[in-house]
C-alpha cells in the first residue's frame, strides 16, 4: 500500500485514479457486448445455448436450460446444515430490516373537491443476475431478491451460469430456495443481461434487471439500460476507513483486507489523522496476507489502489472521506456517534470496532449492493425503492376547476400551447 500524506493535490490524484476503474472506460468490451445481445437478441434461446457450451463449457437444451424443482431439493441437500442455519437467520434479518422501508400510498382531501395522492405499486417482473464462475455468491442471492419480494414484486427471474456439468452451485440454489424464487435459469455473463432484457421463448422479459457481475455484465446492463430500467452499473468494490490513534491496526488491517481480496481493482483505503496508526496497519497487512488465499489478488489490488492517507487533521479526514464517497466506510475513532453526522457521502457507513464490513455482506439486514466509484454522492443502497413505481393521482370536481381554470388557460397560452387551454375552457363554455 502506498503511504501519502494527504493534500489537496494528492486528494485531487487519488480521486482520478480511482475513477479510471470505472465501468465507462472499457470500451475495448463494448464491441463484443453489443455483438452478444444482438445475438440473443435475433436467435433467443439458441445464442444462449451456444454460450453456454462456448463460456461455461456445458452443454444444455431446452430441456435442461431451466433449474428444476429437483435440482433445487438436491443442491439444497448439498449444503451444510451449519451454512443453513446462518443463511436463514440472514435472510429473515434482510426480509426485517427490508420491511421498515415499505411505503404507502397516500390521498389527500379538500373542502373544495380536489384530491391529490399517490399510488404505489409493485413492479410486475423482475430479473435478477447472480455470478457464478470461479467465486460463489449465495449473499447476492438473499440481498436482490428478498427486497423485491418484500416489496410485492409478481415475478421473480434469476439468472446464473452453470458449471461444466450443467448444474448450479448447491450454495446459491439454496439461498434461492430460502427466498422461494424457483424461476432459474442457467445462463450467465452479457447473454443473461439480453434475454431478461428482451425476452426469449423460456425467458420472459422483464421490468428490471439488478445484480452484479463482471465488465461484461456491468456493460450489458448499461446497454440494455432503456429497455428496462437496471440498478446501477456498479463498479470495483471499495472500502474506506476513517480511523484515529483508538483504533486497533489489526482489526484496520483485516478489514481492508476483506476488500481487496475481491478483484484486482477493488480499492481499499485508510484515511488516518495518525501516522504511527498508518504504520502498524501497514505492518499487520504484511502479517496477514501469506495467510489468505487470495493473496496475489490482494497484492494487486493494494498496490494499485491500496493507500494509507495521514491527514492533519479530522477535518480534512472528512473532506476526503465525502468527495471519495467509498462503497463501504468504516468509522472507527473514539466517539464514531458523533464523527458519522458529518459524512454526508457513503454506501454504508459502520461504526465502531466490532462492526466489520463483512457483517453487512452477510448477516445484518441492510443491503450490501452498494453505490461504487463516487456514486454515493447521488445513490442509494439496493432497497424496497427500487422495486416499486409511482403514479400521481388527481381528481377535481367541477367547481373545484371552475375556481381556477381562467389562470390555468393564461397559463397555457403563455407557453402557446392552445390545445392544453382549450382542454379546460370547453368544460365551461
Amino acid at each position: 500500500m502506498q503511504k501519502v500524506k494527504l493534500t489537496g493535490e494528492t486528494k485531487k490524484d487519488l480521486l482520478q485514479k480511482l475513477l479510471k476503474r470505472s465501468t465507462n472506460d472499457y470500451g475495448d468490451y463494448e464491441k463484443t457486448v453489443g455483438e452478444i445481445l444482438e445475438n440473443v437478441r435475433e436467435r433467443g434461446d439458441e445464442a444462449l445455448f451456444e454460450y453456454a457450451g462456448r463460456f461455461d463449457g456445458c452443454s444444455l437444451d431446452r430441456e435442461s436450460f431451466r433449474v428444476s424443482e429437483a435440482e433445487i431439493e438436491e443442491g439444497v441437500a448439498q449444503v451444510p446444515e451449519a451454512l443453513l442455519t446462518v443463511m436463514r437467520r440472514s435472510c429473515e434479518n434482510i426480509r426485517k430490516y427490508h420491511e421498515k422501508q415499505l411505503r404507502q400510498s397516500f390521498f389527500a382531501t379538500e373542502e373544495s373537491g380536489i384530491i391529490l395522492g399517490q399510488r404505489i405499486t409493485p413492479l410486475k417482473r423482475v430479473g435478477v443476475y447472480v455470478p457464478g464462475g470461479k467465486a460463489v455468491y449465495p449473499s447476492t442471492v438473499l440481498m436482490n431478491i428478498t427486497p423485491a419480494i418484500v416489496a410485492g414484486v409478481d415475478e421473480i427471474i434469476m439468472c446464473t451460469p452453470a458449471g461444466k456439468d450443467g448444474r448450479v452451485n448447491p450454495q446459491v440454489l439454496a439461498a434461492a430456495s430460502l427466498t422461494g424464487v424457483k424461476k432459474i435459469f442457467k445462463t450467465g455473463g452479457a447473454q443473461a443481461i439480453g434475454a431478461m432484457a428482451f425476452g426469449t421463448e423460456l425467458i420472459p422479459k422483464v421490468d428490471k434487471i439488478v445484480g452484479p457481475g463482471n465488465i461484461f455484465v456491468a456493460l450489458a446492463k448499461k446497454a440494455v439500460y432503456g429497455h428496462v430500467s437496471i440498478d446501477s452499473v456498479a463498479g470495483p468494490s471499495e472500502i474506506m476507513v476513517l480511523a484515529d490513534e483508538t483504533a486497533n491496526p489489526r482489526f484496520v488491517a483485516a478489514d481492508l483486507l476483506s476488500q481487496a481480496e475481491h478483484d484486482e481493482m477493488a480499492s481499499a483505503i485508510l484515511v488516518t489523522t495518525s501516522e504511527k496508526l498508518a504504520d502498524e496497519v501497514a505492518a499487520e497487512i504484511e502479517s496477514f496476507l501469506p495467510k489468505l488465499s487470495r493473496r496475489e489478488i490482494i497484492e494487486k489490488s493494494l498496490d494499485n489502489y491500496g493507500f494509507l492517507l495521514v491527514a492533519e487533521s479530522m477535518e480534512d479526514a472528512l473532506d476526503a472521506v465525502n468527495e471519495i464517497a467509498s462503497e463501504h466506510l468504516e468509522i472507527v475513532t473514539a466517539d464514531p456517534w458523533s464523527v458519522m453526522p458529518k459524512v454526508r457521502n457513503a454506501g454504508a457507513i459502520f461504526l465502531g470496532p466490532y462492526s466489520s464490513e463483512p457483517l453487512g455482506d452477510y448477516f445484518a439486514g441492510p443491503n450490501h449492493v452498494l453505490p461504487t466509484n463516487g456514486t454515493a454522492k447521488f445513490f442509494s443502497p439496493l432497497s424496497v425503492d427500487d422495486f416499486i413505481k409511482k403514479s400521481s393521482v388527481i381528481s377535481y370536481s367541477k367547481e373545484a376547476l371552475e375556481a381556477v381554470h381562467t389562470g390555468i388557460e393564461e397559463f397555457a397560452k403563455a407557453e402557446e400551447l392552445t390545445a392544453h387551454a382549450n382542454s379546460i375552457a370547453v368544460r365551461f363554455e
